[in-house]
């Protein structure tokens, strides 16, 4: 089978990604901050999304808000290519990047969807998306749901 060279260094691609260098390839999702590409973890830059066993509330009844937002960036992304800027690294070792597929910003989009909120402690990038997201009432902002950064100290609904 023939690959085009461009196609297969995209796909093969991983850089020392400290900050301006960039990961690209198929990602893998760890949880809907968090994707890894070519066995290097990456949490998206400037956003927060609920826990994986977090519950949140709609119409009265729970349900586990950390999976749905996995599960939408998964569905989002499917097995198509993604590219990530690094930022840094965080204390896990993670890269912290922008990722985009197709020239979407997919931090931005988590968040204008719902499914995740701007992370205001390291950056205001996503208080826009934030916001609208918060008053069309979608995603997390169509029930009840405590901050993931709280939710992870111990606070529950």
């Amino acid at each position: 089978m023939f690959v085009p060279l461009a196609a297969l260094a995209a796909a093969l691609t991983v850089v020392d990604a400290q900050a301006g260098q960039t990961i690209v390839g198929i990602a893998s999702i760890i949880d809907g901050d968090t994707i890894e590409i070519h066995g290097q973890r990456i949490r998206l830059h400037g956003i927060d999304t609920p826990e994986s066993s977090q519950l949140c509330e709609r119409d009265g009844k729970p349900y586990r808000c950390g999976q749905v937002a996995a599960l939408a960036l998964s569905d989002r992304i499917g097995r198509s290519t993604v590219s990530c800027e690094g930022r840094g690294t965080d204390r896990y070792k993670r890269v912290i990047a922008i990722c985009t597929q197709a020239g979407e910003d997919l931090n931005g989009w988590l968040v204008r969807q719902g499914y995740g909120v701007a992370y205001r402690k390291y950056s205001l990038d996503y208080v826009p998306q934030e916001e609208a997201a918060q008053k069309e009432q979608l995603g997390l902002w169509s029930g009840r749901f405590v901050m993931p950064w709280l939710w992870r100290r111990g606070e529950r609904l």
